[in-house]
């Protein structure tokens, strides 16, 4: 496995290279946020000289209710990222959800992701790899709760058949049981075997699908104090970066609440990883 550079940016994640961080919100819920959580992470990472990315979704289709809160949509997110982008730059990393999407998304996302649900969706793929190759940009697929990680190799054969295009690898748990995920971190260097770089979603990993006890199951549980474990185990496993969420209120977010961390504890954590991250490197 080689590192993988964005060539415009300069970004950067893989063998030699410093710990990649790819942070910002679960879902955009308006412009000033995502300045301000972006600002705050993009000046932490400069200090500690981590490669940074601004994260954010514009739609989560995937809810458990219709009445959850999914973001401001295509276009408006489009423009906010666009935004965000500019005036702080940062490149972004969003994912998408249909063929229809992936053109609009690559032209602005400098990572398109594919989400777990709908990463053995041929169509999506093939749309995704060419369109993010075609604007010069990063696929990041996340692992399915359902595959084993040495199945992914499927999905990254589908990618390198339909463009040439640099490929990231998430990790975010599997099922296990009800309402429950977990994370094998053998499968972190299983998924590092397929030539790709990996990072861990750690945010997403401590999710307890359909057990909010708030909502009676309408919406996500999670376990906050655990997303700091993940990522500190998966990193110590050889994780080449880490995906995370956080919030100025994670009580007050308006997706997966139970999941996000509070942005006051970004630069103690990233500042452990990269020491974790050090070491591994040696």
């Amino acid at each position: 496995m080689s590192a993988l550079t964005h060539a415009k940016s300069g970004w950067a994640i893989g063998p030699g290279k410093p710990l990649a961080v790819i942070a910002g919100l679960n879902v955009l819920e308006n412009k000033a946020l995502a300045l301000a959580v972006g600002a705050q992470l993009k000046a932490i990472c400069a200090e500690l000289g981590l490669p940074y990315v601004f994260k954010a979704s514009f739609d989560k289709a995937n809810r458990s209710s219709i009445h959850s809160y999914r973001g401001p949509g295509l276009e408006e997110g489009l423009q906010i990222l666009k935004e965000v982008k500019a005036e702080l730059g940062v490149p972004i990393c969003s994912d998408l959800h249909t063929v229809e999407q992936a053109e609009p998304v690559a032209a602005v996302a400098d990572i398109v992701q594919i989400p777990a649900f709908l990463c053995r969706q041929t169509d999506l793929v093939v749309a995704t790899a060419r369109a993010t190759a075609k604007a010069g940009g990063i696929v990041q697929v996340k692992k399915a709760q359902f595959i084993a990680p040495w199945d992914t190799k499927n999905i990254v054969t589908k990618i390198g058949e339909a463009s040439d295009v640099g490929v990231i690898l998430c990790e975010r748990g599997s099922s296990f049981g009800y309402n429950n995920l977990v994370v094998d971190m053998l499968g972190i260097p299983e998924l590092q075997k397929l030539g790709c770089p990996v990072t861990i979603d750690a945010t997403h990993a401590v999710q307890l699908p359909g057990a909010d006890p708030r909502t009676g199951g309408a919406s996500t549980g999670g376990r906050r104090d655990g997303v700091a474990i993940i990522a500190k185990s998966a990193v110590a496993a050889g994780a080449d970066g880490v995906f995370l969420e956080f919030h100025t209120d994670p009580d007050a977010a308006l997706c997966d609440a139970p999941s996000c961390l509070p942005v006051s504890e970004a630069k103690a954590l990233l500042t452990k990883l990269k020491a974790l991250h050090e070491v591994v490197q040696g």
